[in-house]
């Protein structure tokens, strides 16, 4: 399974018999745009749940189904970002005493 944002509706009136007239969606899978057959009735700015594979070709109608990809959820809430730590800000050690070079150290 995937986790897509949709992006927006792709419309294809000429297709070949078994696609029937399925609702597609253009949906970013990372910084790929892939199609995907809309099982759910998502809209532009979802985040959604796709499959693929035999999944995908099942979840669109039947097996034969023309589809390597199908949404088959929408995400109430998603936060892409929730997984990356936040950017942390290096704090340089506080310069110390500077040695004075006429001093041999000894006393």
């Amino acid at each position: 399974m995937l986790i897509c944002k949709v992006l927006k509706p792709l419309v294809s009136t000429n297709r070949i018999p078994g696609f029937e007239h399925k609702h597609l969606q253009v949906v970013l899978d990372g910084s790929a745009q892939k199609v995907a057959v809309d099982a759910v009735g998502c809209i532009p700015g979802d985040w959604v749940i796709c499959v693929g594979s035999s999944a995908a070709r099942e979840a669109a109608g039947s097996k034969s189904y023309p589809s390597d990809l199908t949404i088959v959820g929408i995400i109430d809430h998603w936060d892409p970002d929730a997984d990356k730590p936040e950017p942390t800000i290096a704090n340089p050690p506080a310069p110390g005493p500077t040695p004075d070079p006429t001093k041999d150290g000894k006393g």
